[in-house]
């Protein structure tokens, strides 16, 4: 399919046949997400490739996401890495300055960007994917069990690997909810989201699996009620990261 349809067909892969992806497919796939814009070229993203099957089971249940680990193809853990960057500023006698808030927010966008990268790429060989936030449920635990080193900390995990199912699309907001034209127009919203809570209740009534009643506006007024994962800002601290 073309670029457009492939990027238009994905949906979220939760159960995998099991079938390992080979080494040198794992290579290609980040070969090619690293070709991913970075900002000032610093490339502030590591993968830990999760092959030791204790390591995997574990990062599954600290993920709170442990069904799909155990048929996955192959597991990842997505970081923000600043420690490479460390160690490229001492080369030249230099003590470099990770923690500002700029930093974090270069280093989120650089392992987001790459990782989009990968995902296209997996889903254009035919595998599926899944990004696991989850990693961020216990991320101090998930950084002692792969030695994550300061300057390093997890952003997200992912599995991939040849689905059993595809699962339908799931419909996004329509264009006009994200597109503004010269000027932020919030009026719109009232009428537009009333339209699209209509569309997400007749998608999750009548999709092939997990049906039920619901929409977004509810499901975000719920999701966002409350702090979530409140502990996030001490444990970014403890990686280095003093938002400066």
């Amino acid at each position: 399919m073309s670029a457009k349809d492939l990027l238009r067909s994905h949906s979220s892969v939760r159960k995998y046949t099991g079938e390992q992806i080979p080494k040198e497919t794992v290579i290609d796939l980040i070969q090619t997400a690293q070709m991913a814009a970075s900002s000032h070229f610093v490339q502030a993203y590591s993968v830990i490739w999760v092959t030791d099957a204790d390591k995997k089971q574990k990062l599954g249940e600290l993920s709170k996401n442990d069904f799909q680990f155990k048929t996955a193809g192959a597991a990842f853990l997505f970081c923000v890495d600043f420690k490479r960057l460390q160690v490229a500023g001492q080369k030249h006698g230099v003590d470099i300055i990770a923690d500002s808030a700029e930093n974090v927010l270069v280093g989120v966008a650089d392992v987001g960007i790459f990782a989009q990268n990968f995902v296209i790429a997996a889903e254009d060989a035919g595998y599926g994917i899944c990004y696991i936030g989850g990693a961020r449920n216990n991320p101090k635990e998930i950084s002692e069990l792969f030695n994550l080193p300061e300057f390093v900390f997890p952003l997200f995990a992912m599995t991939i690997g040849t689905p059993t199912k595809r699962n339908e699309t799931k419909p996004r907001l329509p264009v006009e909810a994200v597109l503004h034209e010269n000027d932020y127009n919030v009026e719109k919203y009232d009428t537009l989201l009333d339209e699209y809570d209509t569309t997400m209740e007749n998608y999750y009534g009548s999709r092939s699996s997990n049906q039920k009643m619901s929409n977004w506006t509810k499901q975000m007024a719920d999701f966002l009620v409350e702090q979530r994962r409140p502990f996030i800002k001490e444990f970014l601290a403890s990686k280095g990261f003093n938002w400066k």
